[in-house]
């Protein structure tokens, strides 16, 4: 079959940066492309050339046997290529179903036409199983799983003959995962084209047809997917062997260092008894919205306490963030787009906040940040690089670092590796790993069950906003974990 898309030798350069050099890719209608590769390997790059986003330096855009030359997002939007990014593009202060129909609004003489645009609303959020999501919501005041699903509504409203896909998985429940690929099947059987970006290599296992991979912003093997293992996709993308993914040493739980008894913060955080100990790494599970996040925010002082007890060794009393913080406790958010990073800032700006070097001297600050950009494997242009202008393996590493550099004792980490690559993973948890040997005691969220499994000491489950009791590692089995989550059985065992 002929290809509906092709991208033959896409070269982009920003400065002195390569970011494509030569890029080839072709999808045909009704197959799923997976393309994978390192964060900064130059797949959002080569999708936003196709989106009209970026103008490449050299190379051609084929589509339908023509040649295309998008300037700008809406003649590709134009030409029914749609794009899913990682980093969402929700306007918060319009409804839910004001995004999903956002730029292709309906209307009826000089009025919108907002009957039309409830019903594509809800037959798109019907298609993707979630019509109880409400469409006169605030899109601000949904989570980031459902602003995710939000993103994937507005492709399905307006129609499309491409869909990309970037990391589209990042922020669901394995439920929303098994609807969201139930729809991809059948969009790829009704003759749609398309690319998948993912960092879970079991999911372009299992979805895709075919599989290019790009290194350093060139095609490195791109071949069906079922000839490629997962083994050789990642030796590809990092051009090496990589060795074992978790890196678990020997670790001896000490002192309790934080304990919390029935506490709650309404309405997602009803009842969590839990004690951390240094030197150990304690998981936390559970589906969206159960209230994991709740309970890192409200241990912070980022949510207030409504019941129950909190005692933290550092200090007593109730925490705030900046009491936290100087207490020696440190929170990783799970949003650092809004929450984690200010993107306009530097690396050395963002590692440095909010505790300043005592000395401000430019050499000193950029001998440091240089320290920890060395010691954390960041690919940037150097300390003074704006922190927007990195991958979000990139960028996530130096979120991490903040906490580093600041020597936190203890450590709460909400979906630390959420949309990175592998090479990337494999550096947080051997950071992680050192850390609980060093005697550090860390509370780790995490959707990915595989990640809970392989880093933890221990894993408790919360189910509904009450957290259960922390079980160790080998108690537990990815099947018992799911099961504590849905509330399927009083025994996860």
């Amino acid at each position: 079959m002929s290809p509906l898309l092709e991208l033959r030798g896409i070269t982009k350069h920003f400065g002195a940066t390569i970011a494509l050099g030569g890029v080839n890719l072709s999808v045909t209608p009704g197959e799923v492309h997976a393309l994978v590769g390192e964060n900064g390997a130059g797949k959002s790059t080569l999708m936003k050339v196709l989106a009209g986003i970026h103008q490449p330096d050299a190379g051609t855009l084929i589509l339908n046997g023509q040649a295309f030359a998008p300037r700008g997002p809406s003649d590709a939007r134009g030409a029914g290529i749609m794009m899913v990014n990682q980093e969402l593009a929700i306007a918060p202060h319009l409804t839910v179903s004001g995004n999903i129909m956002l730029g292709a609004e309906p209307t009826r003489g000089p009025f919108l036409n907002q009957t039309e645009i409830n019903q594509r609303a809800t037959a798109a959020l019907t298609e993707l199983g979630r019509p109880d999501i409400a469409l006169d919501k605030p899109a601000g005041h949904l989570g980031i799983a459902e602003q995710q699903l939000l993103e994937i509504a507005r492709a399905l409203a307006v129609g499309c003959r491409v869909l990309v896909l970037d990391e589209p998985t990042s922020s669901l429940t394995a439920a929303d995962t098994a609807k969201l690929f139930t729809l991809i099947r059948r969009l790829r059987d009704q003759g749609t084209a398309i690319v998948y970006i993912s960092h879970f290599l079991e999911e372009v296992q299992a979805l895709s047809d075919r599989c290019t991979v790009l290194r350093d912003g060139v095609t490195v093997a791109s071949a069906p997917t079922a000839e490629l293992s997962t083994e050789a996709i990642v030796n590809h993308m990092v051009g090496r062997q990589v060795d074992e993914l978790y890196h678990r040493s020997s670790r001896t739980p000490g002192e309790i260092v934080l304990e919390s008894n029935e506490l709650s913060s309404p309405p997602n955080l009803l009842s969590a008894t839990l004690q951390l100990r240094r030197g150990e790494v304690l998981g936390l599970a559970g589906l969206i919205g159960a209230g994991r996040s709740d309970l890192l925010q409200t241990i912070f002082g980022l949510s207030p306490i409504k019941s129950g007890d909190l005692r933290v060794a550092s200090f007593s009393g109730k925490p705030s963030p900046l009491r936290a913080w100087h207490k020696g406790i440190g929170y990783l958010s799970e949003d650092r787009k809004t929450e984690g990073l200010a993107l306009d800032l530097s690396l050395e700006e963002n590692l440095t906040l909010p505790r300043l070097p005592s000395i401000l001297k430019p050499s000193t600050l950029a001998k440091e940040t240089g320290h920890w950009l060395e010691k954390l494997g960041v690919r940037a242009a150097g300390p003074t690089q704006a922190i927007g202008e990195l991958s979000g393996g990139n960028q996530q590493k130096i979120a991490f670092g903040r906490l580093l550099r600041n020597d936190a004792e203890i450590l709460l980490l909400d979906e630390p590796t959420r949309g990175i690559d592998i090479g990337a993973k494999q550096t947080l948890y051997r950071l992680i790993d050192e850390l609980a040997v060093q005697g550090k005691a860390v509370l780790l969220v995490s959707s990915y069950l595989p990640e809970l499994l392989g880093t933890c000491d221990r894993i408790a489950v919360m189910c509904r906003g009450t957290l259960g009791p922390a079980r160790p590692v080998a108690e537990w089995t990815e099947h018992s974990i799911m099961l504590a989550a849905t509330g399927a059985t009083e025994d996860a065992a």
